[in-house]
C-alpha cells in the first residue's frame, strides 16, 4: 500500500495559509450585508440538531468546491 505524501497536519497548515479567518464579531458585523453570502458547511445531522445559520446557504463540505466552480456541472448560481 502506498503511503500518503502529506499528513493531515501538513494538509491543514497548507489550507490555513490560503484561508482568511475572521472572528465571530467580524462575522456578525458582515451578516445580512447584501454582498455577503454565509455558507454553512456543517453536516446535515448537525443542521438537524442545531439549525441552519439564519439566511445562510447550506453546502455540504464534500460538495463545496463543485458548487462554487462555474465550470462544474454541479455549480450553484448563489455562488456567482
Amino acid at each position: 500500500m502506498a503511503k500518503l505524501k502529506k499528513g493531515v497536519k501538513q494538509l491543514w497548515e497548507e489550507a490555513m495559509a490560503e484561508v482568511t479567518t475572521i472572528s465571530p464579531e467580524e462575522a456578525m458585523a458582515l451578516h445580512g450585508k447584501e454582498n455577503v453570502v454565509f455558507v454553512d458547511i456543517r453536516d446535515v445531522r448537525e443542521l438537524v440538531r442545531e439549525g441552519l445559520i439564519p439566511d445562510a446557504v447550506h453546502a455540504p463540505r464534500g460538495m463545496l468546491e463543485y458548487w462554487v466552480d462555474p465550470e462544474s456541472p454541479y455549480f450553484k448560481p448563489v455562488f456567482s
